[in-house]
């Protein structure tokens, strides 16, 4: 329980980072001028080489791990954030709010798809 625990916490430590860097992205895309689906696209794509190597050193360090995993389930945390910044976006009048709101919900899922379904224990060499 107590490695789970401090797995959660560098992984938090990590999204973090991540989400400063994924959401700089964000903001810097809607500043300018682009639309707020195709920023976030952006971020994410940006976003997610950043992140795999952020999990994969830092949090999941003692797992295997796997690329193709990796972006598949990014693929469905774009698309849980997708579903949340349409609903926030709904409901909160800032698109920085709303952004923000939607990766914060998405980060809860992430977590649990990379530490069942990406960072696999390794296995025991006989």
């Amino acid at each position: 329980m107590a490695s789970r625990f401090g797995q959660l916490i560098r992984f938090y430590q990590a999204a973090a980072i991540n989400t400063l860097f994924g959401y700089g992205i964000f903001a810097l895309m809607v500043w300018l001028g682009v639309n707020l689906y195709v920023a976030q696209v952006i971020a994410q794509i940006l976003g997610v080489t950043f992140n795999y190597f952020t999990y994969s050193r830092h949090v999941f360090r003692d797992r295997d791990a796997s690329k193709a995993s990796f972006a598949t389930a990014y693929v469905g945390n774009y698309l849980v954030n997708l579903v949340l910044l349409a609903a926030f976006s709904q409901v909160i009048a800032s698109p920085y709010v709303a952004g923000l709101a939607a990766t914060i919900g998405a980060s809860v899922v992430n977590y649990l798809a990379l530490r069942s379904l990406v960072f696999r224990r390794r296995k025991a060499v006989p």
